[in-house]
């Protein structure tokens, strides 16, 4: 397990930690860094962990009004994004300036042939600027950034510019080259208004609608057998009726992203919104 951690008491220093599979810290880094940025997320490739250190950070101006969330866009901060050699030091990680804005959520990465790394996330133009209520983005959505060590050098590309959040994968293929994404269409500020399935060697994207008022949150990838192609499985989630007040757990096939549920199983009252859920077989 790999991850890109922050203290919110420390605004000099994030840690690179990995834990093995039976829950030891194996590694510990401490990266220095400045006026201590919020990391939501991080993603790995074969060669390397990779840092988004993005302009939303502490805020001491926020802190003092007593706000429980004391982290705000910051503009004088450099958006920037870090390639940390998996077995390197503070001193090794290779940082690339990037455009300002910010990223909760990375899909995958991976090392491309030429010795470029691939980075899919989803983007937000600004985060926390104007509201202290919550997310406050005016634009979201898919790129896949190039990143070129040798030059230090970011190329952004738009995969889909429609609103959207909470990508999921088949998660065989972490850290490795992959085909298919899915994320969750947005309608205001993190409410979903259906799915998105990315084919991203074709460009295709297609759609599953539940229909007006109804809201599905993040959907975890279940592939059908230990060998099962990459989009051969289904997708699990749960979706509210906003009108019936009503919560359906539906099951979709991947492969026939837009057609009629595989399953739908009513829970007859509203579950409130969730995310970032795994699924487990039994005997896992």
């Amino acid at each position: 397990m790999h991850g890109i951690c922050y203290d919110g008491a420390n605004h000099a220093v994030i840690r690179y930690v990995v834990a093995t599979s039976e829950g030891k810290v194996r590694r510990e880094v401490e990266i220095p860094v400045e006026h201590g940025p919020m990391i939501h997320d991080s993603a790995i490739t074969q060669r390397f962990s990779i840092i988004l250190d993005l302009p939303v950070t502490f805020s001491l101006e926020t802190a003092r009004t007593g706000h429980p969330f004391p982290y705000r866009w910051n503009s004088s901060h450099e958006a920037r994004v870090g390639l940390l050699p998996r077995e390197g030091q503070a001193e090794d990680v290779i940082w690339v300036p990037v455009e300002p804005c910010y990223v909760f959520h990375a899909v995958n990465a991976f090392d491309a042939p030429d010795g470029s790394v691939v980075l899919d996330v989803v983007v937000h133009d600004r985060m926390f600027s104007d509201s202290k209520a919550g997310p406050d983005s005016k634009r979201t959505g898919l790129e896949r950034w190039i990143i070129d060590p040798e030059t230090r050098a970011v190329r952004r590309l738009v995969i889909d510019s429609a609103p959207q959040e909470f990508p999921r994968q088949d998660e065989r293929r972490f850290g490795l080259s992959y085909r298919f994404a899915y994320t969750m269409a947005l309608t205001g500020p993190f409410l979903g208004a259906g799915l998105f399935k990315h084919d991203l060697e074709t460009g295709e994207r297609q759609v599953h609608d539940f229909g007006p008022n109804r809201h599905p949150g993040e959907f975890v990838f279940v592939p059908a057998h230990a060998d099962a192609g990459e989009d051969e499985g289904w997708l699990i989630g749960l979706m509210t009726d906003a009108r019936a007040q009503t919560t359906d757990l539906v099951i979709l096939n991947a492969r026939d992203f837009a057609g009629e549920p595989q399953a739908s199983i009513r829970i007859p009252h509203r579950v409130p919104p969730g995310f970032h859920g795994n699924w487990v077989r039994d005997g896992q």
